[in-house]
């Protein structure tokens, strides 16, 4: 399949040709003979991908990579949903640097802490909501969420009730890829590759109003009528058994999937109601993505517990965390060992480059200008750009992320009965377009950097126009 953009007039001050700058030790060929020979990519079928070949991505800077044959490619999902302040600022490499040169690395196990680690969990109590305080670390979300079930079971052993054990999450929600977080996960894929599940998660339907709202239902109904699973399910299960309810704000990797305004308010009165923690994923969602600092105060919810990576040092460097209301935090810190750690938790270098990309988010008003200007921009460009376009069903999101749902008959939400080729195509002409636009089944999601220009935006948006034309187009749809 070929197909290829026209440039938009707009260029970053780097030129494609930067790109030949960048010391390669190799040719391209080489570099993908090796890789199929010695690399296992994540989420991959090797057996494809090595007779095509990996696209060997050499440079970035800004909101632009630049791959070893030269071509600039604008990156609409920030890498994974994660470089909040864009490629290539030396303030972090600096950051991670002096580090180095000064502590590399030690524990904090043994009655020891370091500079780097407190300044940072002094920053996020600032800047997080009141409630939250003191923060654990780790190296992804993945283990933040595994942090979660120990520290959910821990809480409520410290009250005197150990029979609340089960933790209720959603179908087609994401919480990592570990044995724990993509049993929490409840992705029906990845369930099947991992027979060895967690005990004592259970699923509940998503809040899919698009794709899962049947007769006429108003999306405020639906909303209601998927967050009352939630008191339903704990009614069978019996309240003193269930722990918490997990969720992400709004489903990333699932589809950018937000939920009707009803939801949110629902879920935390019903977790109110049987004195069951709520636990925010905020590893997508943090960190300016919606224009709030944490998506649930976009939602405007209140969690218990918050889990926190990728915006965290802009994917940099791997990190983690679990923030820990007030209350969890007492009773956690009152009653004995918690006996749980990480060789790399709060590693003084990641702890160090978080600081810096924190400071920058903070102090460039970044998040800010998000919320009021290039949010609400990104967002009005890609509903007007889209209104009535022949298979574009549905368009939801806020400030710098979003998801466009690919359909057959966008008026009647009719899907396609084979969405996920459909969204395979269109990525694939995103791909070949040199825009980053990620596929998820048939809904196309974007996220990029937190620093884009409006300029910018209108490339991504300008790409992507033309590779969903382009899907029609091949799908005879016009």
């Amino acid at each position: 399949m070929s197909y290829r953009t026209e440039e938009v007039a707009y260029v970053q001050p780097a030129q494609p040709a930067a790109a030949a700058q960048v010391s390669q030790q190799r040719s391209t060929a080489e570099y993908r003979a090796l890789d199929a020979a010695h690399h296992i990519h994540p989420f991959s079928d090797m057996g494809s991908l090595n007779k095509a070949g990996s696209r060997v991505i050499v440079k970035a800077k800004g909101v632009y990579l630049w791959d070893s044959e030269g071509n600039q490619i604008i990156d609409g999902m920030a890498g994974l949903w994660c470089v909040n302040v864009g490629y290539g600022r030396k303030e972090l490499a600096e950051a991670a640097y002096r580090q180095m040169m000064e502590l590399p690395y030690y524990n904090t196990f043994f009655k020891t802490t370091h500079p780097p680690v407190i300044e940072l969990s002094a920053l996020l109590a600032e800047l997080a909501p009141a409630p939250f305080n003191h923060f654990f670390y780790c190296n992804s979300g993945s283990e933040g969420n595994d942090t979660v079930l120990r520290i959910v079971h821990q809480y409520w052993a410290t009250q005197g009730k150990q029979a609340k054990k089960v933790v209720i999450s959603r179908k087609n929600g994401y919480h990592g890829s570990t044995i724990a977080g993509g049993t929490l996960g409840g992705m029906g894929y990845m369930h099947e590759q991992m027979p060895s599940k967690v005990e004592n998660i259970v699923h509940i339907d998503q809040p899919y109003y698009f794709g899962e709202a049947e007769g006429n239902l108003t999306p405020e109904e639906f909303g209601l009528a998927r967050a009352q699973q939630l008191e339903a399910k704990i009614l069978e299960i019996g309240a003193e058994n269930v722990a918490a309810f997990i969720g992400e704000p709004f489903q990333g990797a699932g589809g950018v999937i937000f939920p009707p305004s009803t939801y949110w308010p629902e879920i935390q009165r019903i977790c109110r109601k049987y004195d069951i923690l709520l636990v925010a994923d905020e590893v997508i969602g943090g960190f300016g993505r919606t224009g709030e600092w944490f998506a649930h105060q976009h939602f405007e919810f209140e969690p218990d517990l918050i889990t926190l990576a990728k915006g965290l040092t802009s994917g940099y460097i791997p990190m983690g965390a679990v923030g820990l209301h007030d209350r969890v935090a007492k009773a956690i810190i009152e009653n004995g060992d918690f006996n749980h750690g990480l060789t790399y938790s709060g590693h003084p270098v990641a702890a160090a480059v978080a600081v810096a990309n924190l400071k920058l988010l903070r102090d460039e008003k970044i998040v800010e200008r998000v919320k009021t200007d290039t949010g609400p921009y990104f967002q009005k460009k890609l509903r007007e750009t889209f209104a009535n376009h022949p298979i574009i069903g549905d368009i939801a999101g806020v400030g710098l992320v979003a998801g466009l749902q690919l359909a057959q008959e966008p008026k009647t939400r009719k899907r396609f009965a084979n969405g996920g080729d459909v969204g395979t195509i269109c990525r694939d002409f995103c791909f070949n377009g040199n825009l980053i636009m990620r596929a998820t089944g048939d809904r196309m999601l974007l996220s990029p950097p937190l620093v884009i220009t409006k300029q910018e935006i209108d490339e991504i948006v300008s790409k992507a126009k033309k590779a969903i034309d382009a899907t029609a187009q091949q799908l005879g749809i016009s």
